[in-house]
């Protein structure tokens, strides 16, 4: 695959112990915890550029001029004016040597991954932000007087507050975007039978039944199709037009429908699947038949059928189950992309298996997906414990199964125990945690913060600024996403003595 790809995760937090918890001081401390062992970091800290960022232009071709989560920002201010904090220390922002972002979102410690272009680069800086997170916690453990924080990379409390986890991806402005709407929609009600995480409960319905297993933690939370807000009226299709890159060539497809995954291969198949429909889209081969009459009521009916049993209804009139709706995209896939490079063979050979798997019996995914692992494991306990499926025991159990101290996680003793199948190795994390992907602009953004962030005055996904004898100089990134023009970048960077020689060298670089 040659597709950029990032994925931003927003972690949720707790005190175990603690009276009361201000979950935005603790994420603000989180966050910090960082740059106690990092001193690189402590000179990026609070030097993001946010006059860059404008959440209010629409992909469908206009600008919005409120948000539904803008009424919430004067509640924050009455809130954070009692922190005698300013706007940047609330926030937090640093950018990682990995090209990486890590930041406080107010109420989550959220990092976002450099870009990536491949499967195994992708998965190892996802689970790098996990690791990071986790030092991060053993850190302010240390320094916590009372309780005891606790994270996990989940999207829900269980008390009708969700967070989000968004998959972005590179792709041709050209394609209209209606187009993008009809083509991946009943892809993207159905992508969970492959990479949702699971979850005990259903939250937001009045006289909802208890007992029930969900296949995804989102379900829930999304009550229209299309939409630019992304924490109210959250839409199957998000709208949001910032493509952190040449808005006149790119878009970048804002996929917030996702759950946080655990399982590496999970991680993997949801990326992945999801690039190639857009590789569809793009050379006009993605099926276009498969309109669902109500796609907010079939997501959440299927997150309600762990047992893959029952059909949805398409507009057509033709019923069908969430299992055939995903081989049709296979099919359209494997027509058109199988053999083209080996990440793309790898997803449509795993892909197929998955589903095969699925429809024999879901339980023989549970080395793979997330949803059926948890499943698996609470089952397990119930039956053990004799308890029921409404017992608060079980949404405890739920949430450890995403608890980044792996000490603790019940994921990561599946995977010790070596029942979990892996797609990438510790070391290829380890190795993440401090280096960008060597084949994306990211590669130059984590490597000038490693040598030059005391002279960086701010930064974004696209741009960062330079001060050299008393003058800014401002480094665009918009178009760097070209295998030639990305080396040649990063090869300025990493011969560049000082931020001097480095500018000059992309003067070169640009003639």
């Amino acid at each position: 695959m040659q597709r950029t790809i990032g994925i931003e995760t927003e972690y949720g937090i707790t005190v175990d112990g603690a009276e009361s918890v201000d979950v935005v001081s603790e994420s603000i401390a989180l966050v910090r915890s960082y740059t106690q062992a990092e001193p690189a970091t402590q000179d990026m800290e609070m030097k993001w550029n946010y006059d860059l960022e404008d959440p209010h232009l629409d992909a469908r071709g206009f600008r919005v001029d409120e948000l539904l989560q803008d009424f919430d920002e004067p509640k924050y201010f009455v809130q954070d004016q009692n922190r005698k904090l300013s706007f940047q220390e609330i926030k937090s922002d640093l950018v990682l040597s990995n090209g990486a972002r890590y930041y406080n979102d107010h109420a989550h410690p959220e990092y976002s991954t450099p870009e990536c272009k491949s499967l195994r680069d992708i998965i190892a800086q996802d689970k790098a932000g996990e690791r990071i997170i986790e030092e991060c916690v053993r850190r302010r453990n240390l320094r916590q007087a009372a309780g005891t924080v606790k994270v996990y990379k989940n999207n829900t409390d269980f008390v009708g507050h969700s967070y989000g986890t968004h998959d972005n991806y590179l792709m041709d402005r050209s394609i209209p975007f209606e187009k993008v709407i009809r083509g991946l929609t009943p892809f993207l009600v159905t992508r969970q039978i492959v990479a949702g995480a699971g979850k005990v409960g259903i939250e937001g319905e009045e006289n909802a039944p208890t007992g029930v297993f969900q296949i995804t933690q989102r379900a829930d939370f999304f009550s229209v199709l299309v939409s630019i807000d992304t924490m109210n009226r959250r839409p199957i299709v998000n709208t949001r037009d910032e493509p952190h890159a040449d808005s006149e060539k790119y878009r970048r497809f804002h996929v917030i429908i996702g759950d946080a995954n655990m399982s590496e291969m999970a991680g993997a198949l949801k990326l992945g699947t999801t690039a190639l429909m857009l590789d569809l889209l793009e050379n006009n081969s993605c099926p276009m038949d498969l309109d669902l009459v109500d796609p907010i009521a079939a997501l959440k009916f299927i997150s309600r059928d762990p047992a893959l049993k029952h059909v949805v209804l398409l507009a057509n009139g033709r019923t069908i189950s969430p299992i055939d709706i995903q081989r049709e995209y296979l099919a359209a896939a494997q027509k058109k992309l199988r053999g083209r490079d080996d990440d793309t063979d790898w997803i449509l050979s795993t892909w197929q298996q998955v589903l095969d798997d699925l429809e024999r019996d879901p339980m023989l995914c549970r080395d793979r997906l997330d949803w059926v692992a948890k499943k698996w494991l609470l089952e397990t306990f119930a039956a053990a414990e004799n308890v029921a499926w409404d017992d608060p025991w079980l949404q405890s159990l739920d949430l450890e199964y995403h608890n980044v101290r792996r000490e603790e996680g019940l994921y990561a003793e599946l995977v010790r125990e070596g029942t979990m199948r892996r797609f990438v190795t510790d070391d290829d994390i380890r190795h993440a945690i401090h280096h960008p992907p060597p084949d994306t602009r990211a590669y130059f953004r984590g490597r000038c913060v490693e040598k030059f962030a005391k002279q960086m005055t701010s930064v974004q996904w696209d741009e960062l600024a330079f001060s050299d004898n008393g003058q800014e100089h401002v480094v665009r990134l918009l178009n760097v996403f070209d295998d030639a023009d990305v080396r040649r970048y990063n090869e300025a960077v990493d011969n560049a003595r000082d931020v001097e020689t480095l500018l000059r060298s992309l003067d070169a670089v640009r003639r």
